[in-house]
């Protein structure tokens, strides 16, 4: 056992890991979660621990680290994270932790090196983590074949990165030869950041995914959005006239004539994507409907691809239209805080002046964003309340919350060890 890992007076987070996982085995499954679970921190560490150091999240694309020794760096909690490209093209991933002192390696948020050297006191490593000096102040019995970086495990497909903090995480490469297939139309190596944006949001996580798992909000909140995203993406949503019906095959035609793949395809709760039309007239998320980019992406020949909408919890949703793909991510800060990134891609070779205007491609998520960041942090304050208690969803307008949230508590209690709840059990029968 390791002892340093036991110091914190006996886990002082047993009592609330008990505690939440009574609540989830307990709660009615298709109303909001107890109040903890969007308000206090102990939970919040929970979640940290559970979800974000044990699943499968998006740390980046493989555009922003083209060549070797180009690295991007992000923070999961208390860890901070380090991605580089390496000899051969191999992406490798790890704790951006020196095995010196425990100094970050890399401070910025992306650059270029010939080697990982420590600022600290220089020691050096390999794109791959072999530690290379130290210096003779070590001594000569040190063996830095003991001190590689820690790595952190990663996969690549589809031109995402992902990466997982777990000693043995969940099994993801089925949804990744799907996700891999979807894209390669879009030749993602070929592909660059043009725009990318953070915004900080005073709000618990699951309330940023629970509003973006739902559309029953748009009408009054996103008149921006809905100049060209249609509310439902399934033929089968309640909503869906027969006019959608018609769109979606009149579409689904026009793909299928330039093998672009489109039908809807899940890997549990976790994972799905398909492609959907955009109203009729418009191929692009912009103000006006039409192209943010003249440069199509990859082999795509027809700007009126839709938008491929791709779910990858617990954090990112995506995008992805004919002349540019918008990747959403979320990285949960405090028990009410929550960062979301944003980034538009173009085809490489795109001309910014030229092919596409930023402000231009940016202006409808901007606003979109914007906007749900205000009805979060206004659900936030609602729920700090005394007065609340969990609401009931609406099981067709909401069932992507539902979805999210089964989701949720599924993984919560499974990485406590603890007994799933009656009503999972009755969702994985069906």
């Amino acid at each position: 056992m390791d002892v340093t890992a036991t110091l914190s007076l006996g886990d002082p987070l047993e009592p609330a890991r008990k505690a939440t996982a009574e609540m989830l085995q307990t709660r009615e499954r298709t109303y909001s979660l107890p109040q903890p679970f969007y308000t206090d921190e102990r939970l919040f560490q929970i979640d940290m621990q559970e979800i974000f150091q044990k699943e499968w999240l998006i740390a980046g694309m493989t555009c922003e680290i083209p060549a070797k020794g180009n690295y991007i760096t992000l923070q999961i909690g208390k860890n901070p994270i380090l991605v580089v490209r390496g000899a051969e093209g191999k992406v490798h991933a790890f704790h951006n932790v020196c095995r010196h002192r425990g100094s970050r390696l890399c401070v910025s948020d992306k650059g270029k090196v010939a080697k990982l050297v420590c600022h600290y006191h220089q020691w050096t490593y390999e794109l791959d983590g072999r530690l290379l000096f130290a210096g003779t102040e070590m001594g000569a019995d040190f063996d830095m074949k003991e001190y590689g970086l820690k790595p952190v495990h990663v996969k690549v497909a589809g031109g995402y990165i992902f990466i997982s903090l777990a000693e043995n995480p969940p099994a993801i490469d089925e949804f990744l030869a799907t996700l891999e297939h979807y894209m390669e139309p879009y030749d993602m190596e070929n592909t660059k950041v043009a725009v990318h944006t953070t915004l900080m949001e005073k709000a618990n996580w699951k309330l940023v995914l629970e509003n973006n798992r739902e559309c029953y909000h748009c009408s009054g909140s996103h008149p921006e959005l809905l100049q060209t995203l249609l509310e439902w993406d399934d033929t089968n949503d309640p909503r869906a006239s027969q006019d959608f019906k018609d769109h979606v095959a009149a579409s689904a035609a026009a793909w299928e004539a330039e093998k672009i793949p489109y039908l809807h395809k899940s890997h549990g709760l976790r994972n799905r994507i398909v492609r959907m039309p955009l109203l009729k007239g418009t191929v692009s998320m912009t103000m006006d409907g039409k192209q943010a980019c003249q440069k199509l992406m990859g082999r795509i020949k027809n700007p009126d691809l839709g938008s491929m909408r791709i779910l990858h919890l617990p954090h990112s949703w995506n995008h992805c239209m004919g002349d540019h793909m918008i990747v959403f991510t979320v990285w949960p800060i405090s028990a009410q805080e929550t960062m979301v990134t944003t980034k538009w891609l173009v085809h490489k070779d795109a001309v910014e002046g030229v092919d596409y205007n930023p402000e231009h491609m940016r202006k409808v998520w901007d606003a979109t964003n914007d906007q749900d960041r205000r009805l979060a942090e206004e659900n936030q304050r609602g729920i700090n309340s005394t007065a609340y208690q969990p609401g009931p969803y609406s099981k067709t307008y909401e069932f992507g919350v539902v979805n999210f949230i089964d989701w949720y508590s599924q993984r919560v209690l499974e990485n406590l060890g603890a007994e799933p709840a009656a009503y999972l059990k009755e969702v994985q029968a069906q």
